[in-house]
C-alpha cells in the first residue's frame, strides 16, 4: 500500500510540474549497400532525463522502436541505446533503471531486402524529473528508397559505396532538426484515404464545410457554458472540503487570531480578507500550471487513455480507503513546519500568504482527494484547456468565503455547527462517491480499447451495492474506523440522506435489464455494451462506425445522413443518446429518415496503415481509428468538441447548421427536420433541372 501511495503522489505532483523541455531529431545513415541506421538524438533541459531501455517490467516507461508500416525492410536487432547511460536504483519504482542526462541517443538499425521499400516507424520514449514524468511521447521516422539489393550490379554497388555514408535516399531522408518524410505526407485525409478507391465522388465526402457552415449562422458555442459548469463543480468541490475535520475547526481560530491580534477591528478584517484571497491565488496557481502543462487536446487524449484512466481508478479507490479510514494521506510534516515558522518571522501580506498556504498543507489530507477528484474531472472532460483553472477558482472561492464573511460579521460564529462526529460522517459519504466515480474512469479505459471487463451490467450492479451500502452505513447499521461508537440514533438529515440513497440504488435495478435509467446515463457504459437488454426496441444504435461505408449506403438508398462524432469518454455524449434519442419523433427520424453514423474520436483500435496528413503545416500521423476520425472533425468541420452532430446529403454536402450538447428535443426535432427538407428540395430542383 505503501509503494501504490508513493506512486500515485509521484503522479499527482506530476500535474503540477512546468512543461518540460524534451525535443528530439532524427537522423539516418548507411551503414552498408543494404543496412540503414535510424538514430534518435534527443536532448532534455537541466534537471530531467530521458530513460533508456533494457531494466526490468513495472517501472517508468522505457525507449522502444515501434513500426506503422513496413515493406522491403526488415529490423536488424532492437533498439540500441547510445553510451552514457546513468544506471540508478530508484527509490520510488523500488528498481534499477536507466536513464540518460542532457543528451540520448538511440539507434534502430534496418536491413533492405527489396528494391524498392518503406519503413514507417517511431520511437516512444519517457522523460523525467525529480517530480514529475511527461506522458509517453514519440518520434516519427521513415525511410523509402528504390536503391534495394535487387538488380544489385557493379556499377550500382560501386555507386552506393560511394553513398555509404549519406543517406540511403535523398527523397526519403533528410537529416536536421526535425525528422523529415517525403511526400508520403498528404495534404488532406481525403488524399489519404481515397488514394486506393480512386473514386473522385468519395473526395467529396471529405471536403471542407467550414465555410458552409458559417453561411448557416452556425453559432454552437457551448464554451461559455461548459465553463460555468466547471466553475460550479469547483464551487461545491470547495463547499464539501470545507465541512471536513481538516478544515472547518480551523476557521473559527483564524478568523478569531486577526481580529484579536490587531486592536483595530478594521485591520483584523482586512487581514481576513487578505487570508482569503491569498486561498483563491494558491488553488488557482495549482490550476494555471496544469493549464499550462496541457493542452486541450492533450487533455482529450489522456481523457480515454488506459495507463492514465487505470492510474485514476486507482487513485480514487486509495483516496475513498483514506476517507473510510483505512489511513491518512498527509504531506510532510516537515513542509508545513517550515512554511509556518517562516510566517512567524514574516510580516505584512508574506506573513498572511504563508499562513495561507499552512492552512493548503495542514488540510491536504481532506481536501487532497476532493481536488484530485476535481482536477481528473475537469481536465478529461472540460474540453478546454483553462477547465483546470477554472475548476481551481471556484473551489478556492468556496473555500475562502467563511474566512471573509465570519470576520466580516463574528456574530455567526456563535451559530455555526460545532465540530464533531457529522464531520466524519461527510468524509465516509465522500468515500462512497469516490469509489463510485472510479468506476468511470475504468469503464472509459475498458470502452476504449475494447476489453468487455465493465460492460453496463456490471457497472450498474456495482453502483447499486456501493449506493445500498452508503445507505445502509447512514442508518448506522454499519461503521468505520473514526466513527463515533457512543452514537445510537440516527439523525433526520442522515435518515433522508440514506433514504435517497436506497432509493437510487432500487431505481438502477432495472437497468440490469435495459431500462433507459436516464439518471446515470452520463456515467454509466453505453446500452449496446449490455449482453441482456429487454429494453432494445426503444434505443437507438448508430447504423455505422464508419464514414466510408456509412455515406456509400446512404448513397445506395438515396438518404441523407446524420454524423455523430463522439466518444467512450464523453459524458454530454450519453446524456443525449438517452435524453434526446429515445424520444418517438427522433428516433423514429435517425433511424427511418436518415443515416446515423457515430464516429467515435477516442477509438483505440490501428488503424490497418497508418495515414500521414498535414495540419497547421506539419505533419501528423494518424494510428488510430480514433485518430481518423478526430482528424475528419477538425478537417471538414472545423470542430473538435463531442457530441458534435451534423446533417449531409449522401454527397457530403452540408444540409443544416450543426448542433452539440442541448437536451431540447423540441429543438432536435427541428434540426432534424430542417435538414431533411433541405435534402427532399435539393432532390426536387436536381430532377427538374435534369
Amino acid at each position: 500500500m505503501r509503494r501504490l501511495i508513493s506512486l500515485l503522489s509521484v503522479f499527482f505532483m506530476a500535474c503540477t510540474a512546468l512543461l518540460a523541455q524534451v525535443s528530439f531529431s532524427v537522423n539516418y545513415k548507411r551503414v552498408s549497400p543494404t543496412e540503414i541506421d535510424i538514430v534518435f538524438t534527443g536532448k532534455a533541459d537541466a534537471g530531467w532525463h530521458i530513460y533508456s531501455n533494457g531494466f526490468g517490467d513495472g517501472g517508468p516507461t522505457q525507449a522502444s522502436f515501434g513500426v506503422d508500416k513496413k515493406s522491403g525492410v526488415e529490423l536488424v536487432g532492437g533498439l540500441r541505446p547510445g553510451a552514457g547511460a546513468k544506471t540508478v536504483t530508484d527509490p520510488i519504482f523500488e528498481m534499477t533503471v536507466r536513464y540518460f542526462e542532457g543528451t540520448a541517443t538511440f539507434t534502430q538499425r534496418v536491413k533492405l531486402t527489396q528494391k524498392d521499400y518503406e519503413l514507417k516507424g517511431y520511437l516512444n520514449y519517457g522523460a523525467c524529473n525529480d517530480e514529475a514524468c511527461l506522458p509517453p511521447s514519440s518520434v516519427n521516422c521513415t525511410v523509402k528508397g528504390s536503391d534495394g539489393p535487387a538488380g544489385n550490379d557493379d556499377s550500382a554497388a560501386k555507386n552506393k559505396d560511394e553513398k555509404a555514408d549519406a543517406p540511403a535516399d535523398a527523397a526519403a531522408m533528410e537529416a536536421g532538426d526535425e525528422a523529415k518524410t517525403d511526400s508520403t505526407a498528404t495534404d488532406s485525409l481525403a488524399q489519404a484515404v481515397t488514394a486506393s478507391f480512386g473514386d473522385d465522388e468519395m473526395k467529396a465526402w471529405y471536403h471542407p464545410v467550414i465555410e458552409d457552415l458559417k453561411k448557416f449562422g452556425d453559432d454552437n458555442d457551448y464554451s461559455g457554458m461548459s465553463l460555468w459548469y466547471i466553475f460550479l463543480l469547483g464551487f461545491l468541490g470547495g463547499l464539501v472540503a470545507l465541512f471536513t475535520p481538516c478544515v472547518w475547526p480551523i476557521i473559527p481560530m483564524t478568523v478569531s487570531f486577526f481580529l484579536k491580534r490587531s486592536s483595530d477591528r478594521k485591520k483584523g478584517v482586512s487581514d481576513a480578507i487578505t487570508y482569503g484571497i491569498s486561498i483563491v491565488v494558491i488553488y488557482v496557481a495549482l490550476g494555471l500550471i496544469i493549464t499550462a502543462v496541457f493542452g486541450a487536446n492533450a487533455l482529450n487524449d489522456l481523457s480515454t487513455n488506459a495507463i492514465f484512466n487505470i492510474l485514476f481508478f486507482l487513485m480514487l479507490v486509495v483516496f475513498a480507503a483514506s476517507f473510510f479510514g483505512g489511513f491518512e494521506i498527509t504531506l510532510p510534516s516537515k513542509w508545513s513546519n517550515a512554511v509556518d515558522q517562516k510566517s512567524e518571522k514574516a510580516t505584512g501580506l508574506l506573513s498572511i500568504f504563508l499562513m495561507a498556504f499552512t492552512l493548503s498543507l495542514v488540510s491536504f489530507s481532506c481536501t487532497g482527494p476532493i481536488i484530485g477528484f476535481l482536477l481528473v474531472e475537469v481536465s478529461t472532460t472540460g474540453g478546454t484547456a483553462l477547465a483546470p483553472t477554472i475548476g481551481m477558482l471556484g473551489f478556492a472561492i468556496a473555500l475562502a468565503l467563511p474566512f471573509t464573511l465570519f470576520a466580516l460579521f463574528p456574530t455567526w460564529l456563535k451559530s455555526a455547527p460545532k465540530s464533531g462526529g457529522w464531520m466524519n460522517t461527510i468524509k465516509v459519504v465522500l468515500g462512497f462517491l469516490e469509489l463510485a466515480f472510479a468506476l468511470k474512469f475504468l469503464s472509459v479505459a475498458d470502452l476504449a480499447y475494447g476489453w468487455h471487463i465493465l460492460d453496463r451490467e456490471t457497472f450498474l450492479a456495482l453502483w447499486i451495492v456501493i449506493f445500498a451500502l452508503l445507505g445502509v452505513y447512514l442508518l448506522g447499521i454499519i461503521k468505520f474506523p473514526h466513527d463515533d461508537e457512543t452514537e445510537r440514533r440516527t439523525s433526520v438529515p442522515k435518515f433522508f440522506m440514506a433514504l435517497c440513497s436506497l432509493a437510487f440504488a432500487i431505481y438502477m435495478i432495472p437497468g440490469l435489464w435495459g431500462a433507459p435509467c436516464k439518471a446515470v446515463s452520463a456515467f454509466a457504459p453505453p446500452l449496446y455494451t449490455q449482453d441482456f437488454n429487454l429494453n432494445e426496441h426503444n434505443t437507438v444504435e448508430a447504423q455505422f462506425r464508419d464514414y466510408e461505408k456509412g455515406m456509400a449506403y446512404a448513397k445506395q438508398q438515396g438518404l441523407p445522413v446524420m454524423v455523430d462524432f463522439t466518444g467512450f469518454g464523453c459524458v454530454n455524449c450519453r446524456k443525449m443518446e438517452m435524453a434526446v434519442w429515445p424520444d418517438g419523433t427522433v428516433r423514429q427520424m435517425l433511424t427511418k429518415d436518415y443515416v446515423l453514423i457515430s464516429l467515435y474520436v477516442d477509438d483505440k483500435t490501428p488503424l490497418p496503415e497508418s495515414i500521414d496528413v498535414m495540419e497547421n503545416g506539419a505533419e501528423t500521423t494518424l494510428r488510430t481509428v480514433g485518430d481518423k476520425w478526430s482528424y475528419l472533425e477538425r478537417s471538414k468541420f472545423g470542430a473538435q468538441t463531442q457530441p458534435f452532430y451534423v446533417l449531409l446529403d449522401n454527397d457530403g454536402n452540408l444540409l443544416n447548421k450543426s448542433r452539440s450538447y442541448d437536451e431540447n428535443v423540441s429543438e432536435y426535432i427541428k434540426f432534424l427536420r430542417e435538414g431533411l427538407e433541405r435534402y427532399r428540395n435539393k432532390g426536387v430542383a436536381e430532377t427538374v433541372s435534369e
